[in-house]
């Protein structure tokens, strides 16, 4: 250690004041040169694996990938590449052997002895001209020049140690390649690509990591070095294409981590630690997190009410990864700028509950809303994303919206599809079989940007129940106690309507419309909640009272006054017109003729779905209804006008399906994570076994399968199977319209029961053959041909689809009230 008295100090300090720029530039030249030579050797030789060379120079990219850790102190890798002993030259693509490294070490040493010479130099002429300038003015005494004069022998003699140490360490150089290249001669045959028929594709892989190793970091960064050994060391314990290498150290690499206890989840009731996992510095998170505490005492609430019902069933607690990829910078974030400004929030809306519900519930919670947070708890090393995850996924499910589910494809590598199953897709309006099956989809033109991502369909979660092909995620609306219902019912206005639209360019699709608000003006005063910063919108008419865009409070006072909220046609299948509902409003909607979907309509196209919109909110129109929803034709000023006159007359309550409260919200999702495995694939039946006996009998009027009471129930599956109830739908007729029109809902879990020849013959099909194919429209009938047709591809069972030449061979369920995602015995 290095003692260095005040006097010497003040020289010290006094000496650098008064060096020129360029002498500061080359101290400093040697300073860092010193400290380069003594990290990277003792990082190169404690960190050093078989086959690797002592110096490794790599490109600008990789040094960067590795400096911004080492500089920010974040060394989270012990080893490799990146690793806190590690650095490395920037000037190629390529690995040094020993000539090469004990070239650079002279050099370096050479330039080290040139540096101290230089600063001997410049030292001696700063300490003469301190010296005469002080001896002038009388400053000091001769007595204090021990003090630089031992510095500078200090420094010395530091010098001189390094140069030491670069000739031993040519000296173990020089070892250290004789040793490696009889390792290499003894090992030469274990390091060619086996010939193994269980690993097919592993001579393929070594092709290409032959070629391409250096076309991205992270394969530096699991220890690949060019070398055919480093290769299968890769592709056969970081990937899994090439066999374990006999005299490799098998126990760690096989070693799978313990799992860790399961644990209980425990209904919570204080949010406060969820707002601050939500993190803030966006107004969309801010919106986010006032909704949340808006709505804490109904969370709250419905908790305890769950607690009751499911009694003491176990609930195990899940580790969630939440990643709205949509509110990244990198994804654009277009929504949060117009959060303030009457912008879409129906998004924010449903991602705020659901950020509740599963913390309610009481599951482990990570929330991300940038690429850089996604990247670290997910362990993506660094590079391009073609490598594997660093470490085991430590999350049991990951939801996530199309932008996320994008981000993830780009970074995990190999990983994401070992971990696809665990991923839920937030997706507002759906994605259906036929659009998700990327070959299927290629194939019959169904291929849009949005789709093809070979997930189960039920891994995507919707807004609205639109098909029950996937999951029904939904949000949640305010729910009133009869005080409240009452208060509503006494203060309504009979003559009031407010226009469901915030954004001015929603008013601006009026034409031809202007008509049909002119008839609502003669019986009710119109008010509008338009966005503007200045100026009154041109766009909305002189006779609508606009109220400014009001916070979500006010604007809830707002709508327990009036009679009537009305929509233009957009936005489609919005939570307002439900807090409309729930607040005591009937909604006026217009029905569309012909129905928008993404052949006909720009807003639809490009999106994974044939459904076609028949109204601006079908949920509304389908499963609540009059006199709550009233649907006519805007371009009928009679029918119009009556539909008017008798919402004045009418008296509603306030409602909100229950699947919409927190309790339904709660009850689903709950549901969901308890049931729903996408990660276990049934067991195939061996060759040659003998089938099983069928578990469906005819009901008794002959019109649709059951299962047998007498049949034991498919284990494990969800729904219970004993719900199931088969149908053969009319000609031209989706499965989706069959079960509905007898009051039930379409399961396509239960597809893989129906999909033999048993169904058929058991409904009394006359099949004159059968024939297996890739269609998200089979299991089918065709009557022309008398032939029956099953599914050969598992993701394409799909409830919506219909044509003319086949009848759809149906699975159908029962539901419980108010909540269509469950059957009545799934909770």
């Amino acid at each position: 250690m290095i003692t260095v008295n005040p006097d010497g100090k003040i020289m010290v300090r006094r000496c650098l004041v008064t060096l020129r720029p360029f002498r500061l530039f080359v101290l400093g030249i040697g300073f860092f040169s010193l400290c380069f030579l003594m990290t990277s050797l003792g990082g190169q030789f404690s960190a050093r694996r078989p086959g690797d060379s002592p110096f490794t120079i790599r490109t600008e990219e990789d040094l960067n990938l590795c400096l911004r850790p080492l500089a920010q102190g974040l060394c989270r890798f012990p080893r490799g590449p990146c690793g806190c002993s590690w650095l490395a030259i920037s000037s190629g693509s390529r690995v040094m052997g020993g000539p090469e490294s004990r070239g650079v070490l002279r050099k370096m040493s050479d330039l080290l002895e040139l540096m101290v010479k230089r600063m001997d130099t410049l030292a001696r002429l700063e300490n003469s001209s301190e010296l005469h300038r002080a001896a002038a003015e009388g400053r000091f005494a001769l007595d204090r020049l021990p003090a630089g004069t031992g510095l500078m022998e200090r420094i010395q003699a530091i010098a001189q140690n390094v140069s030491d140490i670069a000739v031993k360490v040519d000296q173990i150089l020089r070892h250290s390649l004789l040793l490696h290249s009889k390792v290499s001669e003894g090992r030469r045959d274990q390091c060619e690509a086996p010939s193994d028929p269980k690993f097919p594709d592993c001579s393929g892989k070594v092709e290409w990591m032959r070629a391409r190793w250096t076309s991205d970091p992270c394969y530096a960064f699991f220890g690949v070095d060019g070398t055919e050994c480093s290769f299968l060391i890769y592709l056969s314990e970081v990937e899994w294409f090439c066999p374990p290498l006999p005299w490799r150290n098998q126990t760690a690499t096989r070693r799978a981590p313990k799992p860790l206890p399961k644990v209980q989840a425990v209904f919570r009731s204080n949010l406060s630690h969820l707002l601050e996992l939500m993190g803030s510095g966006k107004e969309s998170l801010i919106f986010m997190k006032k909704r949340t505490k808006r709505f804490t005492a109904q969370w709250v609430l419905a908790a305890q009410r769950l607690a009751q019902k499911l009694g003491g069933v176990r609930r195990d607690q899940k580790q969630i990864l939440v990643h709205i990829g949509f509110l990244t910078e990198e994804s654009g974030d277009v929504f949060s700028p117009r959060v303030l400004k009457g912008g879409p929030l129906g998004e924010m809306v449903q991602w705020a509950d659901i950020l509740a519900a599963l913390y309610v519930l009481g599951h482990g919670l990570r929330i991300t809303v940038s690429l850089k947070e996604l990247q670290s708890n997910l362990g993506v090393p660094p590079g391009r994303g073609n490598c594997p995850l660093t470490m085991p996924l430590p999350f049991d499910l990951i939801y996530t919206d199309y932008h996320g589910l994008q981000q993830m494809r780009q970074h995990m590598g190999l990983s994401f599809g070992k971990h696809r199953c665990r991923i839920r897709v937030i997706d507002t309006f759906g994605t259906e079989p036929a659009y998700n099956h990327e070959e299927y989809a290629t194939l019959h033109g169904y291929r849009t940007n949005w789709g093809y991502w070979n997930l189960n369909p039920k891994q995507f979660m919707t807004m609205f129940p639109h098909t029950p092909d996937n999951s029904f995620m939904g949000f949640v609306s305010e729910e009133l106690n009869e005080t409240e219902k009452q208060l509503i019912k006494d203060g309504k206005a009979s003559n009031m309507a407010v226009v469901y639209g915030k954004e001015a360019s929603i008013w601006k699709q009026l034409q031809g419309k202007e008509k049909f608000l002119s008839i609502l003006n003669k019986y009710m005063e119109i008010h509008g909640t338009v966005y503007y910063e200045s100026q009154r919108p041109p766009e909305v008419p002189a006779f609508v009272k606009n109220h400014g865009l009001l916070p979500q409070p006010e604007f809830q006072q707002l709508l327990r006054k009036a009679k009537l909220f009305i929509g233009f046609g957009f936005p489609y299948e919005g939570p307002a017109p439900l807090e409309a509902i729930a607040n005591g409003c009937v909604f006026l909607q217009s029905r569309f003729s012909p129905p928008h979907s993404s052949l006909n309509h720009e807003f639809f196209r490009g999106k994974p779905t044939s459904r076609e919109v028949f109204s601006q909110h079908p949920y509304a129109e389908n499963f609540i209804g009059k006199p709550h929803v009233w649907t006519v034709d805007y371009n009928n000023s009679e029918e119009f006008e009556a539909a008017i006159q008798a919402i004045m007359t009418t008296q509603v309550d306030p409602y909100l399906p229950y699947e919409y409260t927190c309790e339904g919200m709660l009850e689903r999702i709950h549901a969901y994570i308890q049931h729903q495995d996408f990660c276990v694939d049934p067991a195939p039946a061996p060759p040659g076994a003998r089938a099983p006996q069928s578990p469906f009998i005819l009901a008794p009027n002959a019109t649709h399968l059951e299962w047998a009471r007498n049949t034991s129930l498919a284990p494990g599956a969800w729904p219970p199977a004993h719900s199931l109830r088969a149908w053969l739908a009319a000609t031209g007729r989706a499965c989706t319209d069959a079960c509905l029109d007898h009051g039930l809902i379409c399961e396509p879990s239960f597809f893989p029961f129906l999909n033999s020849q048993d169904a058929f013959q058991k409904l009394q099909v006359p099949c004159d053959g059968i024939e297996s194919e890739m269609n998200h429209l089979y299991p089918a009938f065709a009557q022309p041909g008398q032939e029956c047709f099953l599914q050969k591809e598992p993701l394409l069972f799909s409830c919506a689809g219909a044509s003319t030449k086949y009848r759809r061979l149906c699975p159908c369920r029962d539901f419980r009230k108010g909540q269509v995602a469950l059957c009545q015995d799934c909770l």
